[in-house]
């Protein structure tokens, strides 16, 4: 049995993209979790309900030496960008966890991320104008390995981007 749903066509608000990476290494830790760094980030203006369509791409690069495995962990998070506090305030992981292990022999290693994720409805919004706060999102990544010993990967600059759309549903 097929079961149709038919839903009102969302409206595009906007097309946002970066290929600026801030990180050039990820540091090795002995545990995952220890070490995110921001791989793409970009700050957009939402709306309580909007629709956020994201997608990120990065790649690392594994030169260790002698060479070993490194478990490269990675998702896409948010956080608001008007409260004051920036990225020292409250972070929302807005994807699943995704990760891989890249070897030596591998060397390169894509990382590819999408979500879709709706914006609150207690979004705030600025008392004194009645604008709403704009978002941050990012895509982290973090590395790790048993055998770390002080040595990061490299993230390649020339491989990223983060896109995201933002729709606003139908009535």
């Amino acid at each position: 049995m097929t079961i149709l749903t038919v839903v009102a066509e969302p409206t595009l608000l906007g097309i946002h993209a970066t290929d600026e990476v801030p990180a050039s290494t990820l540091p090795i830790g002995l545990s995952s979790g220890l070490g995110f760094r921001t791989l793409l980030r970009i700050v957009v203006p939402v709306t309580a309900g909007d629709v956020l369509d994201v997608s990120g791409r990065a790649r690392v690069t594994n030169d260790t030496s002698p060479g070993y495995t490194v478990g490269v962990g990675y998702h896409l998070w948010m956080y608001d960008a008007d409260n004051g506090l920036g990225s020292a305030g409250s972070w929302t992981r807005i994807s699943s966890l995704c990760g891989d292990n890249v070897s030596r022999d591998r060397h390169h290693m894509p990382l590819l991320v999408d979500t879709v994720y709706t914006v609150p409805a207690d979004w705030p919004v600025n008392p004194d104008t009645g604008i709403p706060h704009r978002m941050t999102v990012v895509l982290r990544g973090d590395a790790m390995s048993t055998l770390a010993d002080g040595q990061s990967i490299t993230v390649d600059k020339e491989y990223g981007q983060l896109t995201l759309r933002r729709y606003r549903p139908a009535a």
